[in-house]
């Protein structure tokens, strides 16, 4: 089998080795982490530090996964690539579609998480125009940042996960001379009915990483930098989240019951600028993690239309600016209606759902890409199938936590990418000449 999907003529390879080490950090690190401390407690009890570590060790496997089928391609798709290349065309089709949607959803569901981050500042926030104004004010700038070069989005990208990060440091530096050791056994033990639902939370605070590839047409070296770039990512993500979790249980009582947790921890042992500064970090986290997605999410539209999965247009590489235009405005514009018009946490369990496929599909084309692109790889995987196997089981076990109304999107979503896959152009008018 022949890859379709190349790197299209006049992308621009413009990201560097750190840079994509930051993009993968700012795809994960968003407004999850300041929700999760509170939700995974009310869940998990006690046992919630080392839930989120374990979280951690599931999540990498399927990092593992990622940075290995990463190490074969230095063309844009990520997961659509892969899955496309070990499975065909139809599958590797959805699994790209239901990525794409995912996207598309997530900035939605930031965009709206921003309006709950501002009204600590400002409380008419929740108004009708002043929501609309502050969706509108985070969608339409990063998308115009994005058109106009992939060298300005990975520098806002950078710049703001820095940012982001400094008062999630702070939090843990100053917070941990602070905390009760008695406080961190207080909470109940874990419900059995509360595994399932905790487990899509922590997916959610870890997910992101599949997104990083996608844009590996403009990036230098990606075979050997976004491997490793996912791997920087997860241990400095995972230690970041157990060290944030344990300085919240042990600084704040009444953790579970709380709808900021950070900024109620912050203002125990800092004070009134403590809550302002993790507040203000919400903020810049939710504005990098969508910075991120408006970066990288219209490279999955790009790659279908290579394949003549919609429109020539959604394929053009803009002459001035050396990027696919046409797709990020395309998906600014439907992240801006949904949030306009859903909810937070409609939108986020969508994208939580959706990503799983890719998350399955990925697992599962690693052990065939190994036999058919033997000797590309710069990475490689020990004990030969086990770490894709355990991946997929995972994937799997997350799926089955999903409710029936989450599964039922997904199913009717992934019935509209056959409609879109039926109708694709023929194969005349597609491939690199078209892209």
């Amino acid at each position: 089998m022949t890859l379709s999907v190349t790197d299209a003529p006049g992308l621009l390879r413009a990201v560097s080795r750190w840079q994509l080490v930051g993009l993968a950090v700012n795809d994960v690190v968003g407004s999850g982490i300041y929700l999760l401390p509170a939700a995974a407690a009310a869940l998990l009890g006690g046992a919630s530090v080392w839930a989120v570590l374990l979280a951690g060790v599931a999540a990498a496997l399927l990092v593992l996964c990622f940075a290995e089928a990463s190490s074969y391609f230095d063309q844009p798709g990520g997961a659509y690539l892969y899955t496309r290349e070990a499975f065909g065309p139809f599958v590797g089709f959805e699994v790209g579609w239901m990525t794409w949607l995912s996207r598309v959803a997530a900035i939605a569901s930031m965009a709206d998480g921003l309006v709950q981050a501002v009204a600590f500042f400002w409380p008419g926030a929740g108004s009708r125009w002043a929501r609309a104004a502050i969706i509108c004010g985070l969608v339409l700038p990063l998308g115009a940042i994005n058109v106009r070069g992939v060298r300005a989005g990975a520098r806002a990208a950078v710049a703001l996960v820095i940012a982001k990060m400094l008062p999630l440091t702070f939090f843990v530096a100053a917070g941990v001379w602070f905390v009760h050791r008695s406080r961190l056994g207080l909470l109940e033990p874990p419900r059995l009915g509360s595994l399932g639902p905790a487990a899509l939370l922590l997916l959610f605070a870890y997910g992101g990483f599949e997104n990083t590839p996608a844009a590996a047409g403009e990036y230098r070296d990606p075979r050997r930098n976004v491997p490793f770039a996912l791997l920087s990512m997860i241990l400095t993500v995972t230690l970041l989240y157990g060290a944030v979790q344990w300085v919240a249980l042990g600084t704040l009582p009444g953790l579970a019951r709380s709808s900021s947790p950070l900024a109620d921890a912050a203002r125990g042992f800092a004070g009134p600028i403590g809550a302002w500064l993790l507040t203000a970090g919400a903020v810049l986290s939710i504005a990098g993690t969508a910075g991120n997605t408006m970066l990288i999410g219209p490279r999955y539209l790009f790659a279908l239309a290579c394949d003549g999965y919609g429109p020539h247009w959604l394929a053009r590489v803009h002459p001035q600016y050396r990027t696919p235009a046409c797709a990020i405005i395309v998906q600014g514009v439907l992240a801006l209606a949904l949030a306009l018009y859903g909810s937070f946490a409609q939108l986020a369990s969508l994208s939580v759902i959706a990503r799983v496929a890719t998350y399955i599909g990925t697992a599962a084309a690693v052990p065939l890409l190994r036999r058919r692109l033997a000797g590309r790889a710069s990475v490689r995987l020990p004990l030969g199938p086990a770490i894709p196997v355990a991946a997929a089981v995972v994937a799997a076990a997350l799926l089955a936590s999903a409710t029936a109304a989450n599964l039922l999107a997904v199913i009717g979503a992934l019935a509209a990418g056959g409609v879109v896959f039926a109708a694709r152009r023929p194969a005349s008018e597609t491939g690199p000449d078209r892209c």
